[in-house]
C-alpha cells in the first residue's frame, strides 16, 4: 500500500467505472469511509468526454481534496492508459467491493449495459461472462422496451400486471424481436410480454452464463438493470427459487464496482492529486489511435448523387386520381413486421391510394384506420371490389377486417415487380425485420430464401441505431450520404456491433460515418450471409430492389456499389407488398362481385377484445392469443396445429415425423418386479432416436427393466439446464441434462447412455460412418457436469461402442456390464435379438414410406421431406412443424422413409464421414427427382456440421433444378419465420408447376489431382497455423524437391474473404484457412496455373476433415476450379501422384516441426524476462535461419561456418538463449493456452493471445505441436485395442510412438541440462493417463480428450492458469474444452482456467476483459500469502452504514 505523507483528512479514494453504455464513479473519505460524491449516467459512446464532465463535477464540489483514483469497466481500459490512471479488472472491483460490504456472499450476479456476468466468490473465485452477444443485457432490455413504446422503467411497470408468460428469445434483440414482434402484432398483452422478456434474459444468464456451475448460497444483484428493474429481480428470485437461500440488491448495486475499484486504489501504489489536477489530464489525452478501418464514400462528388437520384426517381406505376374513381377498387394491405403499407387500384390497374407508416405496435387500428380513410376518399359511383392482405400480420388483419384473401408475403412482392418490371430476374426485398431473395426464371418464382430467425440488416437493425445514437432514420440517412469516411462495421447484428460503433466514435466517426457503414453492413449481411452470394452474375440481368428498406439512399447506393452493378429500385418500392396484394386481388375479382370487407358503420363501431390462454389439446401447449370481434367472429394466433381453433383433431394428411416418433418408442417394457436384474434407465435423447430399438431389445433380453425418461418438455430443460457447460451447444444436447435428471429424479440407480462412435454403414458408397462429436461424447459431459450421477450407488454405463462390427460389439458390452456378471454367450444372445428389432424398425419404417408414396399419389396430396437428425422428431425439439407442414395441405415424410440407394451421383464433394447425414444425401437426391415431393432440411441452431452438410444437400437439390429450403431451430418455439418459409416454398412450387425444372451445374465433385509433372513448375501453398514451426517447413520441402510456400498472416481482408466464400456457420479455423488461401490466389501473387493448396485432413469425426471440401467450393465459386487442392491425411483418404511422402521427408518435417517447438519454448520462457528486448526474438529468427541451411546442405550452416549433427545443432541452440542476459526478478504467474490447434497456435485467429498474456505481466506457455501429431497416433492405437481387439497393432503403432519420440529425445536433455527452468515435452502417454481419470480415449474428435489432457498437464506442471481458445460454436470442444471445466476444477482447486471463443464477429472487448480477470486472479493467487480480505474505510459500521444509505437522487434521475 502506498505511503501518503499528508493529513489522510484530505484524501480521497476516487473508483471510476467506465462500463460499456455508463458510467459510475464515487469519491469516498480514505478513513471514514463517507462517500463525499456519485454519479451515474450513460456516456453515449464518448467515455473521456463524459469522465471529463464527471471529475469536473466532483472538482467542484470537492474543490481541495486529493485522491488516489482508479478505473475499471469494460470501457475503462484505454481511457484509464491514457490519463496515466491505475486500472482495475471489474470482477476482481466488484468482488472487493462485495468481500467489503456484503460479506459471506457466494454468488453475484451483474447486468450491465452490454455486459452479463455471474461471479461466483465460492469456493474460489470464478466469473461467467457474455461472450459475442449482449443479449439478455440492459442494451437488449432497452430494445425491448421499445419495441413495447415504452423505456425500462415503463417495461417494469407494465411487468407487474402480467397474467401470462410467452416464450421470448435472449440470444440477442434482434432474434428476440422475431418472437416478439408478431406477438405484439397478434394482441398479446403488454404488460404479458414485459414480464416475458425479463423471464428471458433470466432463463439467458442461467443458460448461457452458469455453464453448469449451479447458483446456490446467498445471492446479491448488482448493475442498473437489476437495481431498477424490481420486476427482473423478482423473475430471478421466481427460478432459483429454493436454490438460493437469500438474495440481496444492495440500495447503491449500481455503484458497487465503482465501490470496489476505489477500495482498490489503495492498492495501486498510484499518486495521489487534486481533482483538478485530475482533471488537467483530459486535455492532454489525445485523441484515441485508429482501429476501425475505413471505406470509400457513397458518393465522391456532387455529379454522382445527381445521377444517381435521376436513375432511381423514376414512377413505374400509373397513377389515378381517387376522387375520380368509378366503379370496382382493388384494395392491398401489407402489414408487415413494424410497418403497414395500403395500395389501392382501380380497374384500369392504376394507382389511386397509397399508405405507408409505421404501425406503432397495433396493426389493427392501423388498418382499420386505412379502410375508414379509404371509404372516405372514394366517391360513390367507386367501391371495394376485392381485398388481400399480406405479411406477418395477415391471419389478424383478414379475420379483423372481413378481408376476403390472404396471400404470403413473397408472391405479393413478386407480383407487383414482375408488373413494373415484366423482366426482372431477381428480387430483393428488405423490411423491418424480414429480407427475401426471389430467383425468377421464365416469369415465374424458381427459388426463394429468406433470412432466418434474425433481422440483421433489416430495416429495424437501422432504426435501432439510429434511435440509439439519438436522431430519426431520416437524418440518419443523409448524414450516411454526405459521409467523407465511412467505417468499416463488418456484417454483425445489432448488439454484436455496438462496441465496434462505440469504438469508431472513440476515434471521431461522425453520425454520418457510422450511418454509411451500417449501410453497407446491411449489403453485405444480404449478399454474403443470405443470399451467399459468389458472382454477380447469379442474379441475371435485371436485378430489383425493393421494401422500405431500400427507400434509403445509403443503402441502395452501398448495393449497387458492393454488386458493382446498377439495379432497378421502384419508386414505390416500399409499397410492393401492398400493391402486389391489391393486384392479386384484382387477379382474383368475379365480375359483379363485391368485397365482404367491414363496412364504414362497421369500422367505426369497431371493437377487439384480446386474452392470452394455453391450449391443451396436444403435447405442444402452445400459448394462444385470443382476439374476438364485434361480428362475434374470433382470431386464435400461437397455434401450431388445427385443434388450437378449435378442431377436435389436426390433419389427417400423413405425418411420418410423428409416426417415427411412436414407431420409435412405443414398445413393452418388462415390470420392475419381474424383470431379473433389475431397472435400466435410458435417457429419451440424442442417439436413443436412432438405436432405442436395439437398446431396448438387448435390455430387454438381459433381463433388465427398461426405464425410459419422459417425453421431453421445456420444463425438462430446465430442470437440467444449470448443469449445462456451454451456452452455445445445439438444444437436443441441452435436453439430455433434464433427461438424466428426470431418471434420477425416478429412483433410478443404473442408467445406459453409450457412446455411439460408428453407426452401422447403411449404404455402401460412404466415406465413414461417423456420429457427430456432440452425440459420441456427450454421455462425457454428463459424467463430469451432473454431481449426482457420480453419487454412491449410481452406476453410469457409457461405454464406447462401434455398432457396425458385430464381431466385436459382444466383447465390448461383456467389459461394459461387468458389474451385472454377463457372460459373454448371453450378450451375444441378446444382441441377435437387437439386430432384429433394430432391422424390423427401419423396415417398418420404409414400408410406410413406401405406402405414404403411394398414398400420396392416389390422392394427389404433394408432400415434404421434413430432413434431419433422428432427435428431430422430438415434438419439443421441431416444435410441432409437421403439424404445420400438413396443416398447410402437405404429408410430411422423413429421411428414412425415402433414402434409397442409387439415386445419389457420387462421389460427393464434401467427404461423407456421418451416418446420419449420409441418409439426408441419399434422401435429398431420391426427393429431387420427385416432382409431388419437396425437401426441407431441418438444423438446431448451432450445429456445426450443418455448414458442411447444407452446401452439399442443397447443391444435390438444385442440380435437379429443385428448390432448397433450410429451416434453424432451437429451444425457442416460435414458428413464425418457419410459417412464411414453408409457405413460400409451396407458392414457388405453384408458380413452377407448368415448368420444367432447370438443372443446375453442381461443383465438380470428382477432385483435381496434384499430379507428378506439377511437382517442378508448381507452388505448393500452405496457410498458416503455427509460426515457428510451419516457417521450418519451407527448406523441409525445398530439400525434397519442392517449392513450398507457407502463408505468413490472415488479414482483415482474408477473414472476409473466407466469409464470402465458405458458409458462416463453419468454424472460424476453416474461414481463415480458405480466406487465406484464396485471398492469396486474387491478389495476383500466385499463378493459378501453377498453384496447388495443401492442406491436412484428419479423417476423423470433426469437421476438419472437410476443410478440404470447403476449400474446392470456395476456388469454384472464386473462379480458380483449376487449382488442385492436396489433402495431406494420415488415413490417406485422397492419393495426388505428385506429391510423396517418403521416410526422408516424413523425418525431415518432423525434425522441424520438434525444432519449432523448441523455439517456441524458449521464446515464451525467455521473452518476458530479457534485459534487452527483442533478443530472444532475435535469437529465434537466427536459428530459424541456421535449422533451414543445415537441412538444405546435409548439416552445414554457413552462418556458423561449421557442420552440425542433429544433437549439436539443438545444444548449440539451447547454449545461445542461455546466453541472453535476464533482469533479476522473480517468476511471474504462468498462463497457459490451449486450444482447437489453430486458434491456439495462430496468432491472426487469437488476436495476438501471447501478446496480450506477456502485456498484461505474465509469461505465456503452450505445449507444442508435435504433441498433437503424437495424440492423433495413440488414437489409432487405442482403436485398434478397444474397437478391433488387435494388440499387435496397437504394439506396432506405439513402436512409432516411441521412434518419434527419439526426435524429442535430444530437445529434452537440452532443456533439462538448462539452467532455465524450462518445461519439457511430455510423453503422450503420460498425457493420455492423466486425461483418462476424466474421460475415455475414445473421445478422439477434434483436440478430443487431448485437449483436457494439456490442461492437466499444465496443472500439474505449475500453470493453473489457462486459457481455453477455442473457435466460437467448436463441437468438440463442447465436450472436452467447456464440458470438462467443471470438473478439473472441482479436482483441481487452484485451476484457473477461462474459456475464449474466437471467431469473426467475437468483441475483442469482451475477449480481453475475461483474459484480464484471469489474469487479476493469477496475480492475486501468485501474492506472497495470498489473496488477502478488504476492510473498507472506516470498518464494518462504515459498511453498514454505506448499505443502508439512500442512493443519491441526482444518480437515480440522470440512470432513468
Amino acid at each position: 500500500m502506498a505511503v501518503i505523507p499528508m493529513a489522510q483528512k484530505e484524501l480521497g479514494l476516487m473508483g471510476l467505472d467506465v462500463g460499456s453504455t455508463t458510467i459510475k464513479a464515487v469519491v469516498m473519505e480514505a478513513t471514514s469511509g463517507q462517500v463525499l460524491f456519485d454519479r451515474y449516467f450513460r456516456h453515449h459512446a464518448d467515455i473521456l468526454e463524459a469522465m471529463k464532465t464527471l471529475v469536473a463535477e466532483a472538482a467542484a464540489a470537492l474543490p481541495h481534496l486529493r485522491v488516489l483514483p482508479a478505473v475499471t469497466g469494460s470501457g475503462g481500459m484505454s481511457a484509464a492508459e491514457k490519463l496515466g490512471l491505475p486500472f482495475v479488472q471489474e470482477v476482481i472491483a466488484a468482488t472487493a467491493a462485495i468481500d467489503a460490504y456484503c460479506p459471506g456472499t457466494d454468488v453475484v450476479i451483474e447486468l450491465g449495459g452490454e455486459d452479463a456476468k455471474i461471479t461466483y466468490l465460492t469456493p474460489a473465485l470464478e466469473q461467467r461472462m457474455n461472450g459475442s452477444c449482449a443479449g439478455g443485457t440492459g442494451a437488449f432490455l432497452d430494445q425491448m422496451a421499445a419495441l413495447l413504446k415504452t423505456d425500462a422503467q415503463g417495461l417494469n411497470a407494465l411487468a407487474k400486471k402480467h397474467k401470462a408468460l410467452y416464450p421470448i428469445a435472449s440470444r440477442c434483440g434482434v432474434f428476440a424481436k422475431t418472437d416478439l414482434q408478431p406477438l405484439i402484432n397478434d394482441g398479446a398483452a403488454k404488460e404479458d410480454l414485459a414480464t416475458s422478456v425479463m423471464y428471458s434474459v433470466v432463463n439467458q444468464t442461467i443458460a448461457g452464463l452458469a455453464c453448469g456451475h449451479p447458483i446456490r448460497g446467498k445471492v446479491v444483484f448488482l448493475g442498473g438493470p437489476l437495481y431498477y428493474m424490481s420486476e427482473l429481480r423478482r423473475a430471478f428470485e421466481n427460478t432459483l427459487g429454493d436454490q438460493v437461500s437469500s438474495f440481496v440488491c444492495p440500495e447503491n448495486a449500481q455503484l458497487f464496482v465503482a465501490l470496489g475499484a476505489a477500495l482498490l486504489a489503495q492498492e495501486e501504489a498510484g499518486e495521489s492529486l487534486l481533482l483538478k489536477d485530475l482533471l488537467a489530464r483530459f486535455d492532454k489525452a489525445g485523441a484515441p489511435a485508429r482501429e476501425v478501418d475505413r471505406l470509400r464514400p457513397l458518393f465522391k462528388s456532387p455529379e454522382e448523387k445527381a445521377a444517381f437520384d435521376q436513375r432511381h426517381n423514376q414512377s413505374r406505376l400509373p397513377r389515378g386520381d381517387i376522387k375520380k374513381a368509378q366503379g370496382p377498387c382493388f384494395l392491398g394491405i401489407d402489414a408487415g413486421s413494424t410497418t403497414t403499407k395500403a395500395a389501392l387500384l382501380n380497374q384500369q390497374g392504376q394507382l389511386i391510394y397509397d399508405y405507408y407508416a409505421s404501425n406503432q405496435g397495433d396493426p389493427v387500428s392501423c388498418a382499420l384506420g386505412i379502410l375508414k380513410e379509404v371509404y372516405a376518399l372514394l366517391p360513390d359511383p367507386a367501391y371495394i371490389a376485392s381485398s388481400l392482405v399480406t405479411g406477418y400480420g395477415e391471419g389478424l388483419i383478414k379475420a379483423a377486417l372481413r378481408m376476403d384473401h390472404g396471400e404470403i408475403e413473397t408472391v405479393a412482392h413478386y407480383r407487383a415487380a414482375s408488373r413494373l418490371v415484366p423482366e426482372v430476374s431477381f428480387i430483393l426485398d428488405i423490411g423491418g425485420q424480414d429480407m427475401k431473395c426471389l430467383h425468377i426464371r421464365d416469369g415465374a418464382i424458381d427459388n426463394i430464401k429468406i433470412n432466418e430467425a434474425c433481422s440483421s440488416g433489416c430495416g429495424s437493425f437501422l432504426q435501432a441505431f439510429a434511435q440509439t445514437l439519438g436522431t430519426d432514420i431520416q437524418t440518419f440517412t443523409q448524414a450516411a450520404l454526405e459521409a467523407k469516411s465511412p467505417v468499416d462495421l463488418g456484417s454483425r447484428c445489432t448488439v454484436f456491433m455496438n462496441s465496434r460503433v462505440k469504438q469508431a466514435q472513440r476515434e471521431g466517426a461522425g453520425v454520418g460515418d457510422i450511418s454509411a457503414g451500417l449501410a453497407y453492413s446491411v449489403v453485405r449481411n444480404a449478399l454474403y450471409k443470405v443470399m451467399k452470394l459468389k458472382s454477380p452474375d447469379d442474379l441475371g440481368q435485371r436485378v430489383v430492389v425493393q421494401g422500405g428498406t431500400f427507400l434509403n439512399d445509403a443503402v441502395l447506393r452501398s448495393f449497387e456499389m458492393e454488386l458493382g452493378r446498377e439495379v432497378t429500385r421502384p419508386k414505390e418500392a416500399g409499397l410492393m407488398g401492398a400493391l402486389g396484394a391489391a393486384l392479386i386481388a384484382k387477379g382474383r375479382w368475379h365480375e359483379g362481385a363485391r368485397s365482404g370487407i367491414l363496412s364504414l358503420k362497421e369500422a367505426q363501431d369497431f371493437t377487439m377484445t384480446s386474452k392470452a390462454g394455453l391450449c391443451k389439446r396436444c403435447e405442444n401447449r402452445c400459448r394462444l392469443t385470443v382476439s374476438r370481434f364485434p361480428d362475434g367472429q374470433r382470431h386464435i394466433s400461437g397455434n401450431r396445429c388445427l385443434r388450437g381453433e378449435g378442431a377436435q383433431q389436426g390433419s389427417t394428411l400423413p405425418d411420418l415425423l410423428s409416426y417415427k416418433h411412436d414407431l420409435l418408442f412405443d414398445r413393452a417394457c418388462l415390470k420392475a418386479d419381474h424383470a431379473p436384474r433389475g431397472v435400466m434407465g435410458l435417457p429419451r435423447a440424442l442417439n436413443m432416436y436412432e438405436n432405442y430399438p436395439f437398446w431396448h431389445a438387448f435390455l430387454t433380453a438381459l433381463g433388465f427393466s427398461v426405464l425410459l425418461s419422459p417425453p421431453s418438455s421445456h420444463e425438462g430443460f430446465r430442470a437440467g439446464m444449470d448443469s449445462i457447460p456451454s451456452e452455445s451447444v445445439c438444444y437436443p444436447a441441452k435436453l439430455a441434462h433434464g433427461h438424466i435428471q428426470a431418471l434420477l429424479d425416478a429412483g433410478s440407480t443404473a442408467i445406459f447412455y453409450p457412446s455411439v462412435a460408428y453407426e452401422k454403414k447403411e449404404f455402401s458408397g460412404a466415406d465413414n460412418r461417423f456420429n457427430c462429436p456432440i452425440v459420441t461424447s456427450y454421455p462425457e459431459v454428463i459424467l463430469n457436469n451432473m454431481p449426482p450421477i457420480r453419487e454412491e450407488g449410481i452406476r453410469f454405463l457409457h461405454p464406447f461402442l462401434d455398432l457396425g462390427d458385430e464381431k466385436q460389439l459382444p466383447r465390448l458390452l461383456t467389459e461394459a456390464f461387468i458389474d451385472f456378471d454377463i457372460p459373454l454367450a448371453e450378450i451375444k444372445n441378446a444382441l441377435k435379438k437387437a439386430y432384429a428389432a433394430d432391422l424390423a424398425y427401419r423396415e417398418a419404417l420404409a414400408q410406410k414410406g413406401r405406402e405414404t408414396l403411394a398414398w400420396m399419389r392416389e390422392h394427389q396430396v404433394p408432400g415434404i421431406v421434413l430432413a434431419g437428425r433422428p432427435y428431430h422428431c422430438d415434438p419439443e425439439i421441431n416444435h410441432g412443424l409437421p403439424a404445420l407442414i400438413t396443416s398447410l395441405g402437405m404429408a410430411v415424410l422423413t429421411e428414412e422413409s425415402v433414402a434409397y440407394e442409387g439415386a445419389l451421383k457420387r462421389p460427393l464433394r464434401v467427404v461423407d464421414q456421418w451416418a446420419y447425414h449420409t441418409r439426408l444425401y441419399e434422401a435429398a437426391a431420391f426427393t429431387a427427382l420427385q416432382p409431388d415431393l419437396e425437401l426441407v432440411q431441418l438444423t438446431s441452431f448451432g450445429c456445426g456440421l450443418d455448414a458442411v452438410t447444407s452446401d452439399q444437400v442443397q447443391e444435390i437439390t438444385e442440380a435437379q433444378g429443385r428448390a432448397y429450403t433450410l429451416l434453424k431451430i432451437d429451444e425457442i418455439n416460435n414458428l413464425g419465420a418457419a410459417r412464411i418459409r414453408l409457405r413460400s416454398l409451396i407458392a414457388a412450387r405453384e408458380e413452377r408447376a407448368d415448368k420444367p425444372p432447370t438443372p443446375k451445374t453442381p461443383n465438380a465433385n470428382a477432385p483435381r489431382r496434384f499430379e507428378k509433372n506439377m511437382r517442378e513448375g508448381y507452388t505448393l501453398l500452405a496457410p498458416q497455423m503455427a509460426v515457428l514451426q510451419f516457417d521450418l517447413l519451407e527448406p523441409v520441402f525445398k530439400k525434397h524437391g519442392y517449392h513450398f510456400k507457407v502463408l505468413k498472416k490472415a488479414s482483415p481482408e482474408d477473414i472476409a474473404c473466407g466469409l464470402k466464400y465458405v458458409n458462416n456457420d463453419a468454424c472460424y479455423p476453416s474461414i481463415l484457412v480458405t480466406g487465406q488461401m484464396i485471398g492469396a490466389l486474387i491478389s495476383g501473387r500466385f499463378d493459378p496455373e501453377r498453384t496447388a493448396l495443401v492442406i491436412s485432413q484428419t479423417g476423423g469425426g470433426c469437421r476438419a476433415t472437410n476443410y478440404v471440401a470447403f476449400i474446392r467450393k470456395a476456388l469454384v465459386d472464386a473462379g480458380f476450379p483449376q487449382v488442385p487442392v492436396v489433402a495431406i491425411s494420415l488415413t490417406g483418404i485422397e492419393r495426388h501422384p505428385g506429391l510423396s511422402f517418403t521416410p526422408g521427408l516424413l523425418a525431415d518435417a518432423a525434425r522441424a516441426l520438434c525444432f519449432g517447438d523448441l523455439l517456441q519454448t524458449m521464446l515464451l520462457r525467455l521473452r518476458p524476462y530479457e534485459a534487452a528486448p527483442g533478443m530472444a526474438e532475435a535469437l529465434v529468427r537466427r536459428w530459424q535461419q541456421v535449422f533451414g541451411e543445415a537441412v538444405s546442405n546435409r548439416g552445414h550452416s554457413p552462418s556458423l561456418g561449421r557442420k552440425l549433427s542433429g544433437r549439436e545443432l539443438i545444444r548449440a541452440c539451447v547454449e545461445a538463449f542461455d546466453k541472453i542476459p535476464l533482469k533479476s526478478m522473480p517468476r511471474l504467474p504462468r498462463v497457459g493456452i490451449v486450444g482447437e490447434i489453430l486458434v491456439k497456435f495462430h496468432p491472426d485467429a487469437n488476436n495476438q493471445l501471447v501478446n496480450v498474456i506477456e502485456s498484461e505481466g505474465c509469461e505465456a506457455v503452450m505445449p507444442g505441436l508435435m504433441d498433437f501429431i503424437f495424440y492423433c497416433f495413440y488414437n489409432a492405437a487405442w482403436k485398434m485395442r478397444h474397437y478391433k481387439n488387435s494388440k499387435g497393432l496397437e504394439k506396432s503403432i506405439h513402436l512409432g510412438i516411441s521412434l518419434l519420440e527419439g526426435f524429442r529425445r535430444e530437445i529434452r536433455q537440452a532443456l533439462a541440462a538448462s539452467p532455465r527452468g524450462y518445461d519439457l515435452p511430455q510423453d503422450i502417454r503420460d498425457i493420455a493417463r492423466r486425461a483418462r481419470e476424466y474421460l475415455s480415449p475414445g473421445n478422439a474428435t477434434g483436440e478430443g480428450w487431448f485437449l483436457t489432457g494439456e490442461m492437466l498437464e499444465l496443472i500439474h506442471s505449475g500453470t493453473p492458469n489457462i486459457v481455453c481458445a477455442q473457435p466460437f460454436a467448436c463441437l468438440p470442444n463442447h465436450v472436452f474444452g467447456k464440458g470438462m471445466i467443471r470438473e478439473i476444477r472441482r479436482r483441481n482447486p487452484q485451476a484457473n482456467i477461462v474459456a475464449v471463443d474466437y471467431d469473426p464477429g467475437a468483441s475483442e472487448v469482451n475477449q480481453l476483459n475475461r483474459i484480464k480477470l484471469m489474469i487479476a486472479t493469477a496475480k492475486l493467487r501468485n501474492r506472497p500469502g495470498g489473496p488477502k480480505r478488504l476492510t473498507p474505510p472506516g470498518g464494518m459500521d462504515s459498511a453498514k452504514r454505506l448499505i443502508r444509505r439512500a442512493i443519491h437522487q441526482g444518480s437515480r434521475a440522470a440512470a432513468l
